[in-house]
């Protein structure tokens, strides 16, 4: 299970939204060994494409420098789906290669009825996708 602030759940929806009609990506790191989401870090897609994003490689470099400077890690990799549900494509299982982090797809077309945007979570590990629930708190 991915246990959530609103706050960070607030900012990966608005930075989604932000980013439509193009995907948004980015990540949330939190101290390395919790598990715990804490520190935003929302990315640029490189792809600018509405059915595709990319981390750019020196900004991804910088990112995983900074992480292991402050003894963090990527608790979440997050992007958005602009025009389909919020499940994993094949390409979002080629490029999954952080097998301890949760990965969140928000949804920013109306897929399913249900509102504006799908929050879903998964683990990706070897290829299998396993979605998992979603816990939102005000605070840990």
């Amino acid at each position: 299970m991915l246990t959530i602030t609103q706050a960070l759940h607030d900012q990966i929806v608005a930075h989604s939204r932000a980013d439509h009609p193009d995907e948004a990506c980015g990540v949330v790191a939190g101290p390395a060994g919790t598990g715990r989401p804490e520190r935003f870090i929302p990315m640029l897609n490189a792809a600018r494409s509405p059915t595709f994003y990319e981390f750019d490689s020196g900004d991804l470099l910088k990112l995983y420098r900074e992480m292991d400077d402050r003894d963090e890690e990527p608790v979440i990799v997050y992007h958005s789906h602009t025009a389909t549900e919020a499940y994993p494509s094949r390409t979002d299982v080629t490029y999954a290669n952080e097998p301890g982090a949760h990965y969140v797809l928000v949804s920013t077309a109306d897929t399913d009825g249900a509102g504006p945007f799908q929050f879903r979570s998964y683990r990706i590990v070897d290829g299998e996708i396993t979605e998992e629930d979603v816990q939102v708190v005000e605070a840990y």
